[in-house]
């Protein structure tokens, strides 16, 4: 059964539980969604990502996790917590935040609601020191969001990696400390 970490609004945050990549990818995996995350994923992709997710959240108690439409009881996206793991990035073990909404509910806010709820989470529960958010210039509306939590530019951990597209390098970071955070709280 899954954990429930955190409920906003309009979202019940959980973890992820065995079954849920057939959902994901029936919901998440599509063509416009996954544009600047290195494209549609294969469902055994999906199958492992959630198998190393449950891993995570078992060892170090966070990971990503499923945003649940309250009112329909919907699959509408995924956020959470993880660690860089991205052997090209400099700050490799840092707890990493991220989200992904299905497309029909873009621009409702469920991304920035859920990721209020994530921070505090990553800050209270967790006790990360600081949290950092990767993505491409070209994912404005991902690094807009990063701003808007008061998230700051750090150009010194901006990294290039071949496996994404020319338009999406280098992948650029952002960052929030703990003190950041409870400044605008």
């Amino acid at each position: 059964m899954a954990d429930i970490i955190a409920e906003t609004d309009r979202l019940i945050l959980r973890t992820i539980e065995e079954g849920d990549a057939a959902e994901q990818d029936r919901v998440l995996n599509t063509p416009t969604v996954m544009a600047r995350l290195g494209g549609v994923k294969e469902l055994h992709e999906i199958e492992a990502k959630h198998a190393k997710s449950r891993a995570l959240y078992a060892q170090h108690g966070f990971s990503f996790l499923f945003m649940i439409e309250k009112a329909s009881g919907e699959m509408v996206g995924h956020c959470g917590i993880k660690q860089v793991d991205n052997p090209l990035a400099q700050n490799q073990g840092d707890h990493e935040i991220g989200w992904l909404v299905r497309e029909d509910r873009w621009r409702r806010g469920y991304a920035e609601e859920a990721m209020h709820a994530v921070l505090d989470w990553a800050f209270t529960r967790v006790g990360a020191p600081h949290v950092v958010a990767l993505t491409s210039h070209a994912n404005i509306g991902s690094w807009k969001l990063m701003e808007k939590l008061g998230m700051v530019r750090r150009e010194d951990l901006d990294f290039s990696d071949p496996a994404y597209p020319a338009e999406d390098n280098p992948t650029i970071q952002y960052s929030l400390s703990r003190e950041q955070w409870e400044s605008t709280r």
